[in-house]
Parts: structure tokens; C-alpha cells; sequence
């Protein structure tokens, strides 16, 4: 299989318009389904929201994860329940620019990185794949803290011992889950 083939093109065949909208519509409710999943974990629970995040962007590529998690942040924005902390009282726009946005925007960056590395073929290794979730996750952390400290004029340390840190220990069981299957994925592709 050639690197430039991603997972879903190699699980589900070419690029035809039904064949992308199903699986964007597939995403886009992986994406909503596992932002309300919390596993419980110390210090904070675990949302599978990112876990999602980062395997989609992966699997789908830039274009097809791009317009994935697009239609997710425009489901969201026009006040569906499909982030992690809405259907309460704050929901659509009003929640993406609360405290949630900026790590919001890390998910669009995330996913277009992922997907760039993994049709370079580096969703193909451990190692490769996750060398790549760190900086996916430096994505997601990056305009998360600075939307935190623009929001409650935190300063960078404040807003990394509450916007970052609690979440450390979830992040890294996450990451090597999506680190692993991947790569394991195509592995047992290559045995059919």
C-alpha cells in the first residue's frame, strides 16, 4: 500500500461524493458521541472527545478530516448538543467562545496535521504516529491556553495549571491508544 493512502480510503475505497459524505456523516457523530463519553480518572475525568479528534484526523486525511471536523464545529455553533460541556444553559457560539474555543480551534489544526502526516504514511509506526499526536496535541494546547489567558487575563503559568495540567495524565493514555491502534490497523490490513 503506498503512503500517500489513507486508512479510510484503504478500509473503504475510493473518493466517490456518497462514499466522503457518508463518512464525514459517520465522523461527525463519532466526534458528538464521544464528547459526552467521561471516563472517570484522577485528576480530572478523561472525555473521549479528543481521543476522536486525533483518531479521526488520522484516519480521514486533511480534506475529508477538515470537512469533518468543520461540519462538527458548525453543527455545534448552531447550537446542537455535541460538545462536551453543552445542553446545559450555554450552547452554539456562545460556548465556542467561553472557555472551550480555543482548544476548539486546536481540534481543526490537530486534524489537518494528523491528516497531512498520515498521508505520508506515519500513521503507519508507533513511533512515527506518536512523535505526531504530541504536536497535534501542542496544537490543541496552544490556542487553548492563550484563548483561556485572553478570556480571564490569566498568566501563562495560571493558565497552563489549570487549562493543561489536570488533563496531562488523560492526554497521554489517549494518545498511546490512537499511537497504537493506528499502526495497528495497517498492520492487520497487510494480512488480508
Amino acid at each position: 500500500m503506498t503512503p500517500n493512502i489513507t486508512l479510510s480510503n484503504a478500509l473503504w475505497g475510493s473518493n466517490s461524493t456518497l462514499r466522503n459524505v457518508v463518512l464525514v456523516a459517520a465522523g461527525i457523530a463519532i466526534l458528538a458521541i464521544s464528547a459526552k463519553i467521561a471516563v472517570p480518572m484522577w485528576p480530572v475525568p478523561i472525555t473521549m472527545g479528543t481521543f476522536a479528534v486525533l483518531a479521526l484526523g488520522a484516519t480521514y486525511g486533511p480534506r475529508l478530516g477538515l470537512v469533518t471536523i468543520l461540519g462538527y464545529m458548525l453543527l455545534g455553533a448552531m447550537g446542537f448538543n455535541v460538545f462536551a460541556g453543552t445542553g446545559g444553559d450555554v450552547s452554539g457560539l456562545a460556548y465556542m467562545m467561553g472557555g472551550t474555543g480555543g482548544y476548539l480551534l486546536g481540534f481543526v489544526l490537530a486534524t489537518v496535521l494528523l491528516g497531512y502526516g498520515a498521508t505520508r504514511g506515519w500513521d503507519r509506526s508507533v513511533l512515527k504516529m506518536a512523535g505526531l499526536l504530541l504536536v497535534a496535541n501542542v496544537l490543541i494546547y496552544v490556542p487553548g491556553l492563550a484563548w483561556l489567558m485572553q478570556l480571564y487575563g490569566w498568566e501563562l503559568v495560571k493558565a497552563v495549571e489549570l487549562g493543561m495540567v489536570p488533563y496531562l495524565i488523560g492526554d497521554a493514555v489517549k494518545l498511546g491508544l490512537v499511537a497504537l491502534l493506528l499502526p495497528g490497523l495497517w498492520k492487520l490490513l497487510k494480512g488480508k
